[in-house]
């Protein structure tokens, strides 16, 4: 067994709870406002397979809050176990955005158990989608300020640094810094797209078993409606992080292209491979295309990873990342205007086996492009916790036995995920929607 400091057991540990709590994270916000789209549309064409839409949605929705309420108490409580010397230094600066979260959470979370409660109380259905809103606004919030908590880890201000001693602090420009704008959204926009495929992804394994019911077609006309502008919102933001990166982390965009000499009309890598000399093979290289990301001018010049020491610069294999996230994100986008296209010109192709596949990949797809932005944002922030003010290992906490913390929390995501992932299929397959629809709404639930 390989025998690593405390930083690195720390280092893994908090990956470790980030990449299990993103993915209820990311169900966390975006499925709300799946449930207020179907909820409403219910509500204006009077149709009662989306507002059973909402219903069920919601069911579900409450078991991912559960989970992400636990990881994200972990997270809670590792900063100030894992990274002490971090959070003593800036802990006093970013602990106005960590209460709000706290706030848009409960917020969300009163609203979200009377939203629950109150189906069939109101005389008009209008009443009770009022109550969702806060749940959205809440949830979206929650993300908002979270998030900028890692957007001041990579451009920290609002405070001055004498002799070690923070002074003169301001959370308000701590929290409103040049990474927040692009950074909040694109993680906001990329919740609502993941969180819609995984909803259409379901939708869509129906189709593909020969459930031709009008509640799953409708059901995955919502979700890839909605994907499909998610997923063009998403490149629009993600055109926008790349001028970010190249204004205020030029090294971090560099690392992600394998941009090693700075030049102008510069190329951007897709794949590939490194050479010892640092030499790229295998690759494609679009022309002109990283002048155009960082600078929106095919001659502008970029700047290159040479210019920068290499103790400071993060390790090259976030490339993939990079392109997998790219990747992925040409991906949903394509697949979803797929469906749309095919539903325009050709209806009795929209269910094609093939193209249900296709949405069915973009579920799982969706999440791990979720993963893949988290590292690349967190690894590609290296070898900083703080840019440019403390580096990682100084964050970090010099006890003992956090490889042995490691180990109990591995256990304990594992005793999560298998009970969540067996709570909601017995809860939806014991109880399918056809079913409910005749239960609640009788010969207006039919397969029309």
């Amino acid at each position: 067994m390989i025998d690593y400091d405390p930083a690195t057991y720390s280092r893994i540990l908090t990956g470790l709870t980030l990449g299990f709590h993103i993915i209820f994270a990311t169900i966390g916000v975006g499925v709300p406002l799946m449930i207020a789209l179907a909820e409403w549309t219910g509500l204006r064409k009077r149709d009662p397979h989306y507002t059973l839409l909402a219903r069920r949605w919601a069911r579900g929705f409450v078991i991912t809050v559960a989970v992400g309420v636990v990881t994200g108490t972990s997270i809670g409580l590792q900063l100030s176990l894992l990274w002490p010397n971090f959070m003593e230094l800036a802990g006093q600066t970013i602990s106005l955005p960590l209460f709000l979260e706290t706030f848009a959470f409960f917020f969300e979370a009163i609203f979200l158990g009377i939203y629950l409660y109150t189906w069939d109380r109101f005389k008009s259905g209008w009443r009770h989608f009022l109550l969702v809103i806060p749940v959205v606004i809440g949830a979206s919030l929650s993300a908002f300020f979270i998030t900028t908590v890692n957007s001041f880890m990579n451009q920290p201000q609002g405070f001055e640094l004498v002799n070690g001693v923070i002074t003169d602090i301001n959370p308000l420009v701590a929290m409103f810094n040049p990474a927040t704008p692009t950074k909040t959204a694109h993680v906001i926009i990329t919740c609502y797209l993941a969180s819609a495929f995984v909803l259409g992804a379901i939708a869509a394994t129906k189709m593909i078993r020969g459930n031709r019911h009008a509640y799953h077609k409708k059901a995955l006309h919502l979700t890839m409606v909605s994907a499909f502008v998610f997923a063009a919102a998403t490149a629009a933001i993600g055109d926008l992080s790349g001028k970010y990166l190249a204004e205020y982390q030029p090294e971090k965009l560099a690392a992600a292209e394998w941009h090693f000499e700075t030049e102008e009309q510069a190329p951007l890598i897709v794949g590939g491979f490194l050479t010892d000399n640092q030499e790229v093979n295998g690759a494609l290289e679009i022309p002109y295309a990283l002048s155009i990301l960082a600078h929106s001018n095919p001659n502008e010049e970029v700047i290159g990873l040479n210019e920068f020491p290499e103790s400071d610069t993060p390790p090259l294999y976030i490339h993939y990342l990079f392109d997998g996230m790219v990747g992925i994100g040409i991906y949903l986008l394509a697949i979803s205007f797929m469906y749309l296209l095919i539903r325009r010109v050709k209806p009795a192709w929209q269910y094609n086996k093939w193209l249900m596949r296709g949405i069915v990949a973009g579920g799982p797809l969706g999440i791990l492009a979720i993963e893949f932005g988290w590292v690349f944002a967190e690894v590609g922030r290296q070898p900083w916790i703080l840019y440019q003010i403390m580096r990682t290992p100084e964050g970090a906490t010099t006890a003992d036995h956090v490889d042995i913390m490691l180990y109990l929390f591995i256990a304990l995501y594992i005793a999560l995920g298998v009970t969540a992932t067996v709570v909601l299929r017995r809860m939806f397959k014991e109880n399918p929607a056809a079913h409910e629809l005749e239960q609640r709404y009788g010969d207006r639930g039919d397969d029309t």
